[in-house]
């Protein structure tokens, strides 16, 4: 593969706070990388280094050739007065007005409204000054993709897109030959984008040449190598220890060695040991049987209707999850629950002993001048785990990722992602029963999801969650509210993958009844209409079952043996084929499933 950039020695602080030191990798021609690490950890910093944006304190990056780069960041910034075209197109085009070049500017235009069009950005006159924050990102993700770049940089792309546009992105991502650098809590895609996945861990960096999957396991291998070698050292230590109290005058040229072993040994404990699992298992307060029940519930906003006359009994212990694109008022819904905002007609009976812990999009304003410990402290010195035992509010940090020297720090220091998780923090500790988290994954980073999954999947109460992020969802909730716009909401009992699997084929039905409705109405002009499928179609049919089988296996021959092999090359091509195979796989089955809904349609069900 050509090396289309190299990073030597790199090197970045901030004041006292070291982000990495010394770190090197490459990005070949082709490759897309996922980066991952806790907030704080120096993602968005190295991004802006390789994007030009900034400057390392020490170390190099090495281009073999001028590379045309594009940079969605994490949070844009346009000119207000722009309108969302004059926003996407170079500057190049923007002063074109006759000749060939206008042609290629009108034809760049359309580009730019197809994929605006994905984007659910309808307006391309509309001023940037009148967009939200979430669709200023769209717009600068438009941007980026209509420019073609070599490298493709994209902090936290899925943040404010909903779920047909993550999806949409993914496959685009996924079909073409550019390269990526990417930041995102977003498995689902870093698994089926990514071929390589960098993990900045301890200002350090660690590449693993394979998919988001491969990452996790070897990660775990990793760190428990790790932890025996900590123990092993903690043991020899204790060893040290003995011989340096009980050896005062032996100190001299002979014993040496031992001394200096003993310091090295010393200053190697004290660096951090990661935590693989961490736990979280707060009691909930009680929760009785009456939760809330919402009673011909209305409301729109304009022509935009929200609820229409919506009935809902809501169980204990229940956990929903609430799905739909952007505008379809999965906030408002929770709003409404909440007494935030009033319904135009009917009302929300909510149980007496329900205590709301509600995490919004807007997160919680802080003061910047006080200290994280602090802001945790105002609310709770211990927090109640059951059982007569408690947690101290450090304790309870560190569980989210902040070292005892990290809660002393002012909150105007901490990262939006850290803001985040500390606002998280301020929610969880007031030990509600009924939590409503509304696209709680934003800004947060992977062990920050982990512990909160787990926290979750043991929660004795009730829980609603909004949220764009397909991985979180499966593991969190046991039924989907799907929200499709116009008051039109779909009460679907199983998690996120298992409602997009029946979304997909409701429309392929739906495609197909209405090809059927059609050709029903136009039977006078088919005389010979069709009886059965053609012997070519009969024969592709009948291989393609055995082709996906074979397809499936292989597939699950390599998921089985990738584990053990050690060759980054290798890695990187099992990697490779693992990405073809789902590919394939999904067009021939998206193909036998229209020939066995064709077969269906003809014979009455029969098989031919």
């Amino acid at each position: 593969m050509v090396n289309i950039l190299q990073i030597e020695n790199l090197t970045k602080s901030y004041g006292s706070t070291m982000l990495f030191n010394g770190i090197n990798f490459n990005i070949d021609e082709g490759e897309k990388i996922g980066l991952i690490g806790a907030n704080g950890s120096g993602k968005t910093s190295l991004l802006n280094i390789v994007a030009g944006k900034t400057h390392p304190d020490s170390g190099r990056i090495v281009m073999p050739r001028q590379i045309r780069i594009g940079y969605l960041e994490q949070n844009p910034q346009y000119p207000g007065d722009l309108s969302v075209m004059q926003a996407c197109l170079p500057s190049e085009i923007k002063t074109v007005h006759a000749g060939d070049e206008y042609e290629n500017a009108i034809a760049y235009e359309q580009k730019i409204k197809q994929i605006l069009t994905q984007l659910k950005i309808s307006d391309c006159d509309q001023r940037i000054s009148e967009l939200s924050g979430g669709q200023v990102k769209r717009v600068a993700l438009a941007n980026v993709l209509i420019n073609e770049p070599e490298l493709l940089i994209l902090d936290e792309p899925s943040n404010h897109l909903d779920l047909e546009m993550i999806e949409w992105l993914e496959e685009y991502l996924g079909r073409t030959r550019l390269s990526l650098l990417m930041v995102t809590h977003d498995r689902y895609f870093l698994e089926r984008v990514c071929s390589e996945i960098l993990e900045l861990d301890d200002r350090q960096i660690y590449s693993y040449k394979g998919t988001y999957s491969y990452y996790v396991e070897k990660r775990r291998e990793r760190i428990e190598s790790k932890n025996a070698e900590t123990e092993r050292a903690k043991n020899l230590f204790r060893r040290e220890l003995e011989w340096m109290r009980r050896q005062p005058s032996a100190r001299g040229t002979k014993a040496a060695y031992r001394v200096n072993t003993f310091y090295e040994l010393e200053e190697k404990l004290k660096q951090k040991t990661t935590r693989e699992n961490l736990k979280l298992n707060v009691k909930s307060s009680y929760i009785g049987n009456k939760i809330f029940e919402a009673v011909h519930v209305c409301k729109s906003f304009g022509d935009t209707g929200i609820l229409n006359d919506f009935n809902y009994v809501f169980s204990r212990y229940e956990k929903m999850g609430i799905v739909g694109s952007n505008g379809t008022g999965k906030s408002t819904f929770v709003k409404l629950l909440l007494g935030e905002i009033e319904p135009d007609s009917g009302y929300f009976d909510v149980g007496e002993t329900v205590r709301f812990g509600y995490y919004s999009q807007s997160g919680l304003d802080f003061d910047g001048n006080m200290k994280v410990i602090d802001a945790v402290r105002n609310i709770a010195e211990f927090i109640d785990l059951g059982n007569g035992q408690k947690m101290s509010a450090s304790q309870f940090l560190q569980l989210f990722m902040f070292s005892p020297d990290r809660q002393y720090n002012y909150i105007s220091k901490l990262s939006g992602g850290e803001r985040r998780r500390l606002y998280l923090c301020t929610v969880l500790m007031l030990n509600p029963n009924f939590l409503v988290l509304d696209e709680p994954t934003n800004d947060l980073d992977i062990l920050t999801l982990n512990t909160l999954e787990n926290y979750l999947q043991n929660f004795e109460g009730c829980l609603i969650v909004i949220s764009h992020d397909r991985y979180f969802m499966d593991k969190t909730v046991d039924h989907l509210l799907a929200f499709e716009g116009n008051a039109e909401i779909k009460d679907f009992p199983g998690n996120y993958s298992d409602y997009r699997d029946w979304r997909s084929l409701a429309e392929r039905e739906k495609v197909r009844d209405d090809k059927s409705s059609r050709s029903e109405k136009n039977e006078y002009r088919k005389p010979n209409k069709k009886k059965k499928l053609s012997f070519k179609e009969r024969q592709e049919y009948e291989a393609l079952e055995k082709e996906i089988g074979i397809l499936e296996k292989e597939k699950h021959d390599i998921e089985q043996n990738i584990s053990s092999v050690s060759d980054p090359g290798e890695l990187y091509r099992q990697s490779e084929r693992i990405a073809e195979l789902i590919k394939t796989i999904d067009a021939k089955t998206e193909r036998w499933m229209e020939l066995d809904i064709l077969n269906e349609s003809l014979t009455g069900g029969k098989n031919v």
